[in-house]
């Protein structure tokens, strides 16, 4: 958390943590979730296989003694599934003390967009329910999807909770014992 904590120390005056997103690409798109939620990035970690979660659900890896389920962006989006390269990224995500890792083509940059350049998504693309996308950030000549995090992390329609499925992966992990 210090580490952090250092990084966020040097964002400027001016900047507001409410306006910052971490970029990242999957396939050719840039999308965006905003950075408070953001723990970490890391590069590819071994992951263990789940049974029974919604396919976009890849598994469980351990990171530092703590087991984080994770999911593979490009199967959440509908996309085929694509080997991972080196560029190939895991950004670390805390939703209600509950952190999960999205696997993204790749991690692009830290923009600062102001909601004055944040427009709403068509109310069209949703059909009257919420979706996993919060609003269309415009900077210079580029659209960033901003996504919406407790929605893209729990989907209401393959509603998985997180809390059971890390339990749950802790335990085999640990041949069936659990660690409490």
């Amino acid at each position: 958390m210090a580490e952090r904590e250092n990084t966020l120390g040097t964002i400027a005056d001016n900047d507001s943590i409410e306006n910052m997103y971490l970029t990242f690409l999957v396939e050719k798109e840039t999308y965006a979730v905003n950075i408070a939620c953001v723990t970490e990035i890391v590069g590819m970690q071994r992951i263990s296989e789940i049974p029974d979660v919604p396919p976009y659900f890849k598994g469980a890896m351990n990171l530092r003694g703590k087991v984080i389920p994770v999911m593979d962006q490009r199967l959440r989006f509908g996309l085929p599934e694509q080997a991972y390269d080196e560029r190939t990224t895991i950004i670390v995500l805390d939703l209600e003390g509950v952190p999960t890792g999205l696997v993204v083509d790749q991690v692009t940059d830290v923009l600062t967009i102001p909601p004055s350049n944040i427009d709403p998504p068509p109310h069209w693309w949703h059909e009257g329910k919420q979706g996993i996308i919060k609003g269309l950030g415009k900077l210079n000549d580029k659209v960033n999807i901003i996504l919406d995090v407790p929605h893209l992390l729990f989907d209401q329609s393959q509603r998985v909770n997180m809390s059971e499925l890390i339990a749950d992966s802790a335990t085999k992990d640990n041949g069936g014992r659990s660690n409490g």
